[in-house]
């Protein structure tokens, strides 16, 4: 976080909170798995194979979608080099968009886009051919920001590694907020989703229209 610059710092943020909104909203509809976060996937897995083997299909097939939304959003990524967050932003918001016409009638089409949109959103952020920043996993962030405030604490400098509280801050922010809107608005929720990865995708443009930073 502390290498961009703060628009690129505020987008990164912005886009924890979208993940964390379709994360929410995946985990309420579809049976308390995640579309975003595949640690929690994983050991679901490992459950599910120890006591009903039949369902672990689901995990699986969630950790193959994230894989799969990955693999895409590097191709497109290398596709348009210069214009990456842009392109990788339009990529998730077409995923989402599906994945709203698809819910409430194929709950999997539901949770297979939505699985999908958040492994390629991971690439909106690049650097050197690898992920700069971990948009839709937080505890590398967590990580850095307990090292950060105990070099605070020491009296030590911990360059800029406060900063990335602000990343599971945002992702809070939208899972609290999915959730809030899968429960009171279901119909509308995913739609939600898919205007603010809109959003997301207008602001991503203005970045790279206004301050080049080919790195990230």
């Amino acid at each position: 976080m502390n290498r961009l610059d703060r628009p690129r710092q505020t987008l990164a943020v912005g886009l924890a909170g979208l993940a964390g909104y379709v994360d929410a909203t995946g985990f309420l509809s579809g049976g308390g798995y995640f579309t975003s976060f595949m640690s929690g996937n994983t050991t679901r897995l490992g459950v599910d194979l120890a006591s009903d083997p039949a369902v672990a299909l689901v995990p699986v097939g969630l950790i193959g979608g994230f894989v799969a939304g990955v693999t895409l959003g590097v191709l497109v990524a290398e596709r348009w080099p210069l214009r990456r967050k842009t392109a990788v932003m339009t990529l998730v918001l077409a995923l989402l968009v599906g994945a709203a016409l698809a819910h409430g009638r194929w709950p999997a089409a539901f949770l297979a886009a939505s699985v999908v949109a958040m492994g390629a959103l991971n690439n909106v952020f690049r650097r050197n051919g690898e992920v700069a920043i971990g948009i839709t996993y937080m505890t590398g962030a967590l990580v850095r920001f307990g090292q950060g405030l105990a070099a605070k604490l020491l009296g030590q400098p911990h360059e800029g590694r406060l900063d990335a509280g602000r990343l599971w801050l945002g992702l809070v922010a939208g899972a609290l907020s999915g959730a809030l809107a899968i429960i009171r608005l279901p119909a509308a929720a995913p739609w939600i989703a898919a205007s603010y990865a809109a959003l997301m995708l207008f602001a991503a443009n203005a970045i790279e229209r206004r301050a080049p930073q080919p790195s990230t």
